[in-house]
């Protein structure tokens, strides 16, 4: 335990000395709840008349995938870059432990993400409906699932494509998996697509349980759940130290 509880402490010093990558996973998610509230532009969903139920959850979902997806990619490329991997690698930490402490790392910066996004929302009027405990799950699942795909994505895209292709992938899921723009609103082709990844069934999760309440789907569970094992799995077979 003391390696895992080491790196975790650097990790999370090493979070929260990055303002870029906070500008990126807190900062955006803020700024467009509260413009997109308070400017009435984006469709909502059927029977919703106030933004903030939408966005409230939509946002929390954006701000998930981005430090669990987007910060973890772009931190451990740079790590990998400038040998910091390859020194951990010759210690007792090893790859399970590294894997461990980002993952927890990124769970301390979300505690600070849904704290602010929801005192946000808590302003701009927004009522939670809902299960708050199943919320919670979801958001679990979720983390594990969008840093194993940060992780396998930092072994398999060159540092020096990684933040250029991430931040288009990023800007592109956003549009499409029902954070900002109703799935309802999406040709059908692209709704049935979009489910079977995690920020639409993140975002559909958050919905339900922070916004209009209602029934989780299934196929929610399944697909997060689905995503929380094989993604970290491919990301430990694909994990390289340098």
């Amino acid at each position: 335990m003391r390696p895992y509880l080491s790196q975790t402490r650097a990790e999370i010093r090493l979070a929260f000395a990055q303002p870029d990558l906070l500008a990126l996973t807190i900062g955006i998610p803020a700024l467009i709840l509260v413009g997109f509230s308070l400017i009435k532009v984006l469709p909502l969903p059927a029977g919703v008349t106030s933004p903030p139920t939408f966005l409230v959850p939509g946002t929390l979902a954006l701000a998930i995938m981005g430090t669990g997806m987007i910060g973890q990619s772009i931190g451990t490329a740079v790590d990998r870059n400038y040998g910091v991997l390859k020194r951990l690698g010759s210690t007792p930490l090893g790859r399970s432990g590294l894997m461990a402490a980002k993952i927890t790392t990124i769970l301390v910066v979300e505690v600070l993400q849904i704290a602010l996004l929801l005192i946000v929302g808590l302003l701009l009027g927004w009522h939670q409906v809902g299960n708050f405990g199943s919320f919670l799950l979801l958001a679990l699942l979720s983390t594990v699932a969008f840093s194993g795909l940060g992780l396998l994505m930092a072994g398999l895209i060159r540092y020096e494509l990684m933040t250029g292709l991430t931040t288009i992938l990023w800007f592109i899921l956003m549009l499409i998996s029902g954070m900002i723009f109703p799935l309802s609103k999406l040709p059908s082709w692209l709704q049935s697509f979009s489910r079977l990844l995690p920020p639409a069934a993140t975002s559909q999760g958050f919905y339900h349980t922070l916004g209009v309440g209602g029934h989780v789907a299934a196929s929610t569970w399944i697909a997060l759940a689905v995503w929380a094992v094989i993604a970290p799995i491919a990301a430990a077979i694909t994990f390289k130290w340098e």
